[in-house]
Order: structure tokens, then sequence, then C-alpha cells
């Protein structure tokens, strides 16, 4: 999954930032945490890596459990740097858009956890986490009753077959591509041009809604992963009546427990309660408060800074997907009232340096690039041990088959780069080929970034040519195939535990195209034989297989150079209640929380 800060935790994490702010002062971070609290977060971390349990029906019916000491009232402020990237569900993709999704939209099923690491999928507007057949080829939905719009309709199996369909349009362009393919193939959009707003339809060997309450989907290989891969915000649902096409992105119809009062793009979002949404039909999601407010363009700084001092409106607000800013980060620990007001944890996110394979041609440039960049400065200005691990690999330590010692560019041993090794595999390249273009977000963290990035790589000769891109489209520029620039910072994690939610969304070369978060736009045969050849074994064997794709890709291609795991430390209100990291989302869990007074 994409990230903000880094598809959800669990698709890319697009690595954001705005601002003019150098890596000073970062420095009083560094020596706070020793690798042997790093190795005790990483072992923490794997409580991610197990699977996620399939729940019945008892596990499926609302209210979701009450919250100790949850009151009725009030709106909760959010803060937030960049504007949501999307909020029509087809395109949601990343980290920010999928917590708001989880307040307005529900799909068939949905994650549930107990605080505890536990993971389950539940039925949401379904009945169960579904029923599979035929070896797994087969899976059957039926829909709750009393599950509405926020306009009072009912939602029927025509609008999931609806919600399905217009997946296939070339409209939705940012989304998870997993249902697609499965049910049509590499070359879905072929399968329905129009996404099913004209005549055409699916066929019902391919989908299948006999009546109102019923889906059925068909595919020709097992899906085993199907229940995890309907509960991403992706795939919630658009009823049909009401879909404008694109324009749909800028008004969306909710299905949750809040509904949208208000948009202002990049600016401003208020949510309200939905009055038909039925806590008897939901049992992820509560609806404590009466309102929700969140401001954009407020960088990690000023919400820092707001929230440490929790006074007036800050008492009510948390950050969405920021981060205390690092060179405040000691002022928190150092703080008891302030922080227990944290939310910490390690996140299934991989922050790497991506090359466009388009342009960048020469490996030795790529390997030159992975040795010399700096991961311990650019850890410093994320908040040194609070905010990441140096990344030896492209697997997180949340992710099964994680191998802490798979080290083949030393990044382990020369977390600060190493500049000799660098330099010699640069000695007789072109000096066009060493002059790079570098697209970074509009946001303080990224400046920093960029910073840390250009001093690493002049001092092995490579010329750095920044270029500031805007926060809210920047997955959507780098996502164009034909873009202008050499390298990008991005992050992936997870969209659940497997790593074929890795290698597949962002190494598959049937996912090169416009919108894909194949951003290195790899198209290697090997490649794509040994993701078919995983995706059609049983899970002990298919790690084995992962684990080879994984080393070639990393070794023999080298797409993105691993910079660092990603953790998160963010900051609430004293009179925020119910809060709590959320294992699924690696943010704060927004589904529980209430204000205190």
């Amino acid at each position: 999954m994409k990230s903000f800060n880094s598809r959800r935790g669990q698709a890319i994490v697009v690595a954001i930032a705005a601002g003019s702010l150098a890596l000073t002062g970062c420095s009083e971070n560094k020596g706070s945490s020793s690798d042997k609290d790093s190795k005790k977060d990483q072992k923490e971390a794997a409580v991610q890596s197990k699977a996620v349990t399939y729940g019945d029906a008892k596990a499926s019916t609302g209210p979701a459990a009450e919250v100790p000491g949850a009151k009725a009232g009030g709106t909760i402020q959010v803060y937030q740097e960049a504007g949501l990237s999307h909020l029509d569900p087809g395109q949601i993709y990343v980290s920010d858009a999928g917590q708001v999704a989880n307040l307005l939209f529900r799909g068939l099923t949905n994650f549930q956890e107990d605080g505890k690491g536990n993971v389950s999928v539940v039925g949401d507007l379904a009945t169960d986490s579904g029923t599979s057949s035929d070896g797994g080829k087969t899976w059957k939905f039926t829909l709750k009753d009393g599950v509405k719009d926020e306009n009072g309709k009912a939602i029927t199996s025509a609008d999931i077959r609806h919600t399905v369909e217009r997946q296939y349009a070339e409209f939705i362009f940012d989304g998870p591509t997993y249902l697609q393919t499965w049910l049509s193939g590499p070359k879905y959009r072929k399968a329905l041009p129009d996404g099913g707003f004209g005549k055409k339809h699916l066929p019902d060997d391919v989908l299948e809604t006999p009546d109102d309450k019923t889906v059925i989907f068909h595919f020709k290989a097992p899906q085993p992963d199907l229940p995890q891969t309907l509960a991403m915000p992706g795939y919630t649902v658009v009823p049909e009546a009401t879909d404008t096409k694109a324009k749909y992105d800028k008004a969306p119809v909710s299905s949750g427990p809040y509904k949208i009062a208000e948009y202002k793009v990049g600016k401003t979002l208020k949510l309200v309660k939905n009055e038909n949404w039925d806590p008897k039909t939901d049992s992820v999601r509560n609806q404590y408060v009466d309102g929700w407010n969140f401001d954009f363009g407020v960088t990690e700084s000023t919400q820092t800074s707001r929230l440490i001092a929790d006074q007036g409106a800050a008492k009510n607000a948390i950050q969405l997907t920021g981060a205390v800013e690092s060179t405040k980060i000691q002022d928190v620990i150092k703080t008891p009232e302030v922080n227990k007001r944290t939310i910490k944890g390690y996140q299934p996110y991989v922050m790497t340096l991506n090359f466009n394979l388009d342009r960048v041609k020469n490996k030795k440039v790529r390997d030159a690039v992975t040795y010399a960049v700096n991961s311990k400065s650019l850890i410093a200005g994320e908040g040194g041990a609070y905010g990441g691990d140096v990344a030896p690999n492209l697997f997180a330590p949340t992710l099964p088959g994680y191998e802490p010692k798979y080290d083949p560019y030393g990044r382990l041993k020369t977390p600060s780069g190493n500049i000799a090794k660098a330099k010699e595999l640069l000695k007789g390249v072109p000096a066009a080929e060493k002059k790079l273009v570098f697209a970074y977000r509009s946001s303080e963290l990224e400046q920093k970034r960029k910073v840390a990035l250009e001093d690493a790589l002049s001092k092995v000769g490579i010329t750095v040519v920044a270029k500031e891109v805007d926060a809210a489209s920047f997955t959507e520029q780098i996502g164009k195939l034909d873009n202008p620039y050499d390298m990008y910072i991005t992050g992936w994690g997870q969209d659940w535990p497997s790593p074929g939610t890795v290698v597949t969304p962002i190494y598959d070369g049937d996912q090169v195209a416009d919108g894909s978060p194949n951003y290195s736009h790899v198209n290697d045969p090997k490649v794509q034989e040994l993701i078919k050849k995983a995706l059609g074994q049983e899970p002990t064997e298919a790690a084995k297989t992962w684990k080879e794709a994984h080393h070639y890709i990393l070794e023999k291609i080298n797409p993105a150079a691993p910079l660092w795991y990603s953790k998160q430390f963010q900051l609430y209100g004293s009179n925020i209640g119910g809060a709590r990291y959320s294992t699924e989302s690696s943010y704060i869990d927004v589904t529980r929380l209430f204000l205190k007074s």
C-alpha cells in the first residue's frame, strides 16, 4: 500500500513533506535509541506479519465494541499538511485518504482489530467475511439487512457490481488493481472499456448478482486473500445512482458513520454524522463525535507545536498521518504529560529512492547512488530512532519472509554511505549520466530529505537537480510513465501480510501503466516468471519464490535504493479519548475516538 508519510499501510508509502527546513537541529535525536532498541522494535513489528483471520457472522454483527469511558458529542479537529490525493473510493490507495475512507465508506469486508496486534477480516456490508468454494475460485457474499447510503437508499448487489465494474473505467487510475486483474487478467480494461456505464457488464461467469442481496465472484485461479483485498478502501462501495464518474472525487456519497458537509479541496474538509448509518450493521466503527474538521496545509512543525501546547481547539485535535516534527521529539519524550499523548509503532513501509528505469538505464549509476545515500542522515530528519531504522533491503520487518541480515549493498555496515564504493562504480561514467533529476514533495519533511540526498550524492560527483512537486498530486505526477524525473522517494507497505502484496504491485511488468505504483517501470521476464510461479503455490513454497524474486530484483535490477523502515510517532490532544495505534493502518485508529468532555 502507499503511504503518505510513507495502499493504507497497505499500499505505497509515498513519502511526503514541505517547506524549507534544513537538517539542523536533528542531531539531538541520533543517540536517543540504541541498536538493541531497534531490534526490540523489529521484534514487536513481527506481530504485524501474523496471518489475518477470517471472521464469521457473529464477529461481523454490530454494533462495534464499546470503547471504555466513551462519551458522545463534540467535534474532532484534524491537522494534516498535504491535501487529500483522492476521495473517490476507486482512486484511494494512500494512507491519508485511507484514514478518511474508514469514516466515510464501507465495503463488503473490513479489518477488525483488538488492540493487541490481532487483526481479522469481518463482514462490513456483508454478513460475514465470505464463503469460498471450488477450491477458492468462487466466493459468495450476502449483504446485511438495513445497509444504506447517506441518502437513505438501500445498498444492493447492483451497487457492488457497479463498484467493481467502474474500476475498469479509464478515469480510475490511482487505486488498487488486485480484484480487476484476478477477474479479467492484466489487460482488464479491455474486458469492460466503459466501466459498466453502458449496456455491457461483466458476464455472470465472472461476477454474478442473482438477487439484491447476493454477490458471487468467479476466478480462474484460487484467491484465498479475497476477503483482505475487499477490505481495502479502494473497493468500498460507490452507489450506482449517484456516481458522477470523474467528478465523484470531489463529492462522494457516504455509506459510513460520517458524511461530507463541506469540502474545499486542499484547504478544509468537514464531516458530520450520517443519520442513515445504522450501528447495528457495523461491527468495526463507532460514531461518538458529532463531526470532524480537517485543516490541510498545517505543517508538521505547526501541528507538533499546537499539540504540545495543548491549548483551545488543540485539546480536541489529532494528527491524521503526520508525525511529531523531528526536532521536537525529545521535547515530547522528556515531558511525561505530553509523552502519554502519543501513538507509537512500527509501520509496514519501506522508504526507498525509486529510479525511473526509462531514464536511469545504467545500473552502475543506480548502484552507486544506493551505496552513496546516507540513511543515517535521512533518518535523523525523521526523528532518529523514533522515526525509523536503516533498511538493508526491500522487505519490511512487518512482512512474512523478512530477512534482517540480507544486506547486499552494505547499508547496515555503512549507514552513512559507502563513498569509496560509489566513486569506484562511477569511474568512466559519462558526466551526463551523473546528473539526476529528483522529484520531491512540497512539504517540510521532504525538504529535509532533499537536502540529505543532495549532500550525500554531491560527495561522489553526482549532481542532483531538485524539482518540487505539489504534495497532493505527487503520486499522480510520478505515476505518469512519461514523467520528467529520474528518481523520487516513495515507500510501500504490505496490503496484507504477504510478500505478494509488495512484489506484485510495484515490480510486476504487467502493472507498468499510468497511475501504477510500479514507479520504477520494472518489466523483467524473470520477475514475471517468479511472480506467476509464487501466485500458484501454497504459502510455504511461495515464500521461497518470493524470497528469490526479492533477491533478484534488488541485486540484478536495483530499481530502488532501500533507505529506511518507517516508524510512527504521533501526538494528540488531551481531550481525545480512545486513542490507540492501529496495527492495520499503522496510524491512530480513527474508528473509536471520542472527546472526554
